[in-house]
């Protein structure tokens, strides 16, 4: 049964992994220190960890149906706890939204009817927080295979909860001062590539060495003239 094979998981771990690294993890006992929030998907073929090879500690993680990120003040939700733990507390430097090839989440808003019977709480989930991706790939990307549809959904949906982290008062802050850095992926399930989005070129661009940092869109490259026009709109005493 798949729960035995669970258990002799543990005891594995336990036994070898945790005796290997136990100095590892009287470190982390202290306290955390994760350089990332990377903001994925429920399905259990994404291990974040396994894909960037990170270890214990160094990813603060939130996970849900369509790595979705309401945004602020709409949805009274463990998302938004996450995410002002991981920046206000824990100091996080750089916020990652990553989807992934085959998603099911985004196939199902796509035929987002089909759902409201037999899966009436993902059909409330999607409709209430994905319907701005839905009605972006239904009405501007007519003539489209089902296969591209959901590749261009699961980008779009990506880019939607880039900006709808915007909308909260701790992540706009951080980006105004220059302190976060935002930044779009797609996990490709079958070749196991990463492609992240380049703002510059408007599209999604396998990530080899380059971060491709989504930049914040109201300060960008005009950061320096607006704080140039702050300064001088200060009236000396």
């Amino acid at each position: 049964m798949p729960i035995k094979r669970i258990i002799a998981g543990l005891n594995e771990f336990h036994d070898n992994y945790f005796v290997a690294h136990r100095e590892l993890f009287e470190h982390l006992s202290h306290g955390q220190n994760p350089e990332v929030l990377f903001i994925t998907c429920s399905d259990s073929r994404i291990d974040p960890f396994l894909i960037t090879q990170s270890q214990p500690g160094d990813l603060f993680v939130i996970r849900n149906v369509g790595n979705i990120i309401p945004p602020y003040g709409r949805f009274n939700g463990g998302e938004a706890a996450g995410i002002e733990y991981a920046v206000e507390a824990l100091g996080i430097k750089d916020v990652v939204v990553c989807g992934h090839s085959h998603c099911g989440a985004m196939r199902g808003l796509l035929q987002i009817g089909n759902l409201a019977q037999q899966m009436p709480s993902v059909y409330e989930w999607l409709r209430y927080h994905a319907e701005s991706t839905r009605r972006l790939v239904m009405d501007n990307y007519q003539g489209y295979s089902n296969e591209q549809l959901l590749k261009i959904a699961i980008e779009q949906n990506v880019l939607t909860q880039i900006e709808n982290l915007e909308t909260y008062p701790v992540i706009r802050s951080k980006l105004h001062s220059g302190q976060l850095t935002l930044h779009a992926w797609i996990y490709e399930i079958e070749s196991g590539g990463v492609f992240a989005y380049d703002a510059d070129n408007s599209q999604f661009k396998i990530l080899e060495n380059r971060p491709f940092p989504v930049p914040n869109p109201l300060i960008g490259v005009h950061s320096c003239d607006l704080k140039s026009a702050a300064k001088q709109s200060v009236v000396p005493t």
